[in-house]
């Protein structure tokens, strides 16, 4: 008995509770609404505190304290990580409280929920572009501002997000070994954007789709595609000669100048061949003494 007595005082404590939350929320007194929504905030209910911002933004509309109120009703929601939402109250308070002492923060923060609310690259990248653009906008128009290297190292992040979409949708007709498609898909992404971070591994792609492509080919053609290669690699090695993918496509491009018939061989694989001729010729002479 003493123990269903302890769950019911709870169960209605509860329900006083909520109740009394409710009536808050449907109150018309914007002082103890306003102090309660603050009350909330300041304890990290951000949910219940976002929602009495909102209630209270209809009575203290025209009001000293309608800033106040919108700032809040968008912070709460920051908090409480509803980024889309908050974006929103973010945009709509800058564009009716301009000169607000609250408007820098919340340029800051509207940009800050416009990152957090993109997708990783292999998904939309529309969320990327459109926080790309507001943040090189805020950059341009806020050099100085005291989050220029957040802001910084967030175009960063994305720009490189998208730097990954595009090397990986192409890299994937690679893997499909479809090699045409993928050298074309390679040289498209450097067309777009030269500086894109993978530019090395992409030169080195480029490379491999061409001899590949060239190896598969019918005879005929194999020469002409070689020589497509060929370029490829000497375009690579003109701007990574120290590439760990060096050592590979330098035994690749050994391979098509044999191909074409310009390759004589290092020097060490010169030498090489001499003593193998001469080894030959030693013992075709000791066979045909013995013979006789």
């Amino acid at each position: 008995m003493k123990r269903i007595l302890i769950l019911f005082i709870g169960a209605m404590s509860l329900l006083s509770c909520k109740s009394q939350y409710e009536m808050l929320l449907n109150s018309n007194d914007a002082d103890l609404k306003y102090e309660a929504a603050f009350e909330y905030y300041n304890n990290r209910k951000y949910s219940k505190a976002a929602a009495l911002f909102e209630s209270l933004s209809v009575l203290t509309t025209g009001t000293e304290r309608d800033d106040t109120v919108q700032y809040y009703w968008g912070l709460s929601n920051y908090r409480f990580r509803d980024y889309y939402t908050a974006e929103t109250n973010f945009d709509h308070f800058l564009e009716y409280f301009p000169r607000s002492p609250f408007a820098p923060e919340a340029r800051f923060l509207r940009l800050d929920c416009l990152y957090r609310s993109t997708l990783r690259y292999e998904l939309d990248q529309n969320p990327t572009y459109k926080a790309i653009n507001a943040i090189s906008e805020y950059m341009q128009e806020y050099p100085n501002s005291v989050h220029s290297e957040t802001c910084g190292l967030m175009l960063k992040d994305l720009e490189d997000r998208l730097d990954t979409k595009a090397f990986e949708a192409a890299r994937l007709y690679y893997k499909m070994e479809d090699y045409i498609a993928s050298r074309v898909a390679f040289r498209n992404v450097l067309k777009d954007d030269a500086e894109n971070i993978f530019r090395e591994d992409i030169l080195y792609y480029i490379a491999m789709s061409s001899y590949k492509y060239a190896q598969l080919s019918v005879h005929q053609k194999q020469k002409e595609r070689y020589m497509v290669f060929v370029d490829d690699y000497l375009n690579f090695k003109g701007e990574y000669p120290d590439s760990d993918y060096c050592r590979e496509l330098d035994l690749l491009y050994r391979r098509a100048q044999r191909a074409l018939g310009r390759y004589e061989g290092t020097e060490s694989e010169k030498i090489g061949k001499e003593l193998k001729k001469e080894i030959r010729k030693s013992e075709k002479d000791s066979s045909g003494k013995r013979k006789s």
